[in-house]
């Protein structure tokens, strides 16, 4: 495994998104609350009123056709260009809805998780596969660590397909499905692949921009299978089967993802319900701090714990980089072509934080110790950083251009410039919020996975 880690000498790195944020100017934090319990919830829940936190709210239950057609297209490899790998392999149960990986491997790769093996031939998909925790909640105006999916049903939805989208999209989610089988490192392939079965891959000749002929292939691989006809007519009884298109496909994928993984119990949850019990000390002291002095809510806000903004934080990138930019990753600036969106993402979620390691855009850490230390003093944290911790095999490729120093240093983020000095003991205490944030019901998802797809093709591997 060849992970090509980007550095950038006498900077040492390029910078990039965040996961652990501090908006704010932040003052040296002093010493850990001395506070009774009960004084401490006061303020805490004062801190709560100030910061419009509320609960998140549940979801209507599903349409059972919607999510059994939406069950078997995300687990089915039939969905990629040579059959090798489905929407679970880099968003499994097993692995929290992600794969473990810092960089993901896309098509041409086998296993699961960190057994996970790249063709040597092929590259990283260039960013960490995201969770998909509480993605089909309403709050969510964005998609992917670039935001190239945004919008609202009302609003209609921006996606690189734009005007091209089909009508049928009924939600953020869906129209975020409709895109990681047109990637080519993806799910998609290159030109000349065969599938698993040797035949020609149809996909990949298609090229790049060509989004509803790639989708119109896909329909065609679908609707060749007896029992996908009959899920597709359970799920859209008044829809003509030539009338079906990937929308359709990928409003099911969004039910299966929506239902299956949005989940309010976590002991946040519950005190956010109003349970004083719900946590420990620890997270308690741990809150104060990440909505008081600390400022961390600032930016990881609302019940999704993410503004859904940007910014470059002095994260390490590693990786092949992506699209023009390349061997960089600009962020943002690649969907807006806005300079002082470069090296900058989009602020994650928090929820279920501790499992869905490694951390930030590209996976640069892999503990979430390490990536809150990031936060504290990004800059210094930037100098300092071992890529090591990744892979054995990792290579190390420096990049010493001037100009591309100077341009990444334009576009920092004036709190990665800040420090926030904390006490062994206040870590603790804001890990130990994390850890709160985490729910039960995601520590055992198994049941979500199908003993079979209406394929044939394996579930789980």
């Amino acid at each position: 495994m060849n992970i090509r880690v980007h550095m950038v000498l006498g900077l040492t790195c390029i910078l990039a998104g965040c996961l652990f944020v501090s908006c704010a100017p932040s003052p040296i934090i002093e010493s850990i609350p001395t506070d009774t319990p009960d004084e401490m919830d006061v303020n805490l829940r004062q801190l709560l009123a100030e910061a419009d936190v509320e609960p998140l709210a549940e979801l209507p239950a599903p349409d059972e056709n919607m999510y059994a057609l939406g069950q078997a297209l995300f687990f089915d490899k039939e969905l990629s260009g040579n059959r090798d790998i489905s929407c679970a392999t880099c968003h499994h149960p097993t692995l929290a809805t992600a794969d473990a990986l810092s960089l993901s491997i896309g098509v041409g790769g086998v296993g699961l998780g960190t057994e996970r093996v790249i063709d040597p031939t092929r590259e990283f998909v260039p960013r960490n596969a995201p969770d998909i925790f509480n993605r089909g909640d309403p709050g969510w105006l964005t998609m992917f660590w670039d935001s190239r999916v945004s919008g609202t049903l009302e609003t209609r939805f921006n996606t690189p397909a734009g005007v091209r989208l089909p009508a049928e999209i009924d939600s953020l989610l869906a129209a975020q499905a409709m895109f990681p089988v047109t990637s080519p490192d993806e799910m998609r392939g290159e030109r000349g692949d065969v599938d698993v079965f040797g035949e020609h891959n149809e996909l990949a000749p298609i090229l790049n921009h060509e989004f509803e002929a790639i989708w119109d292939a896909l329909m065609q691989r679908l609707l060749a299978i007896p029992e996908y006809q009959e899920l597709f007519a359970a799920a859209y009884p008044d829809v003509p089967e030539d009338e079906l298109n990937f929308a359709h496909a990928a409003n099911a994928i969004a039910v299966f993802e929506a239902t299956s993984w949005h989940f309010t119990d976590s002991p946040w949850d519950r005190y956010l319900l109003g349970d004083d019990s719900a946590l420990t000390l620890e997270a308690k002291r741990g809150a104060i701090l990440f909505y008081g002095e600390a400022g961390c809510g600032e930016c990881h806000s609302g019940p999704l714990l993410t503004d859904q903004q940007h910014y470059n934080m002095a994260v390490p990138q590693i990786g092949p980089g992506k699209g023009l930019g390349a061997p960089l990753d600009l962020g943002r600036a690649e969907e807006s072509d806005m300079d002082e969106d470069r090296f900058a993402f989009r602020t994650p979620p928090l929820r279920n934080v501790v499992l869905t390691g490694p951390w930030m855009h590209n996976g640069t850490y892999t503990t979430l110790e390490a990536a809150v230390l990031h936060q504290l003093d990004p800059l210094k944290d930037m100098y300092a950083y071992d890529p090591t911790v990744l892979d054995p095999l990792v290579d190390i490729e420096y990049i010493t251009h001037d100009y591309v120093v100077s341009t990444m240093l334009e576009t920092i983020d004036p709190v990665a410039r800040e420090t926030i000095e904390l006490s062994q003991a206040e870590i603790g205490d804001l890990l130990a919020f994390l850890e709160a944030l985490t729910s039960p019901s995601a520590l055992d998802m198994s049941d979500d996975i199908p003993e079979s797809v209406p394929s044939g093709l394996p579930v789980n591997d």
